[in-house]
């Protein structure tokens, strides 16, 4: 809702116009949550389609495109844990703490921006190499973890620059992202150490 500069939001009648920006505000998310729905979608049918090469990214220093994958997945999981600790600060959820720090909004967002880079080349090794797989139930829920975080975290971004959200819009989709990110890390890099080891 827009207001005239020169009269401002109106004072009389607050209670009426409530619900219409709250109902607005939900509707706004229709086109966020359908283009996550796609981002997703799209994501699952390329990756079981598509035939795995084996192999999609490498750095130099690792001794195998595995490893590139889980220290990557590993640094995003500990950015996530980041954006995780500011977002609480920033909604005031941290016990003793009454001032928010400076500079708080300033590491979230580029702490989300990292995680989100290091994340992308994983995902490319996931689909390109390997694809969508289900022959374990660790591997089917990686998989359809994977594609729920691309599709949760475009909902979010979508969603991001949008007045008059409801109250529970970004803590539920900041959360979506922040539990799928761990999820597959726990399905991946965790396995990894705990399987192979801690190699480089």
């Amino acid at each position: 809702m827009s207001y005239p500069a020169h009269t401002g939001p109106p004072t009389e009648a607050a209670p009426a116009v409530g619900p219409e920006r709250t109902g607005a505000g939900a509707l706004g998310l229709l086109v966020p949550f359908v283009v996550g729905g796609a981002v997703s979608l799209t994501l699952g049918v390329y990756g079981r389609l598509h035939t795995p090469t084996g192999i999609a990214v490498n750095v130099a220093g690792f001794s195998s495109p595995q490893t590139v994958k889980v220290w990557l997945a590993t640094g995003a999981f500990v950015l996530a844990l980041v954006q995780l600790l500011s977002a609480l600060l920033m909604w005031g959820r941290v016990p003793g703490v009454r001032a928010v720090p400076r500079g708080t909004a300033a590491v979230h967002r580029w702490s989300g921006r990292a995680a989100f880079l290091l994340a992308v080349p994983v995902a490319i090794h996931c689909l390109y190499a390997l694809g969508a797989q289900a022959y374990d139930t660790r591997v089917l829920v990686h998989s359809l973890v994977g594609c729920l975080f691309f599709g949760a975290f475009a909902t979010k971004m979508l969603a991001l620059p949008r007045r008059n959200l409801p109250g529970w819009a970004l803590p539920v989709l900041g959360g979506t992202v922040f539990t799928a990110l761990v999820a597959l890390w726990l399905t991946s890099s965790l396995w990894f150490f705990t399987t192979v080891g801690v190699t480089f």
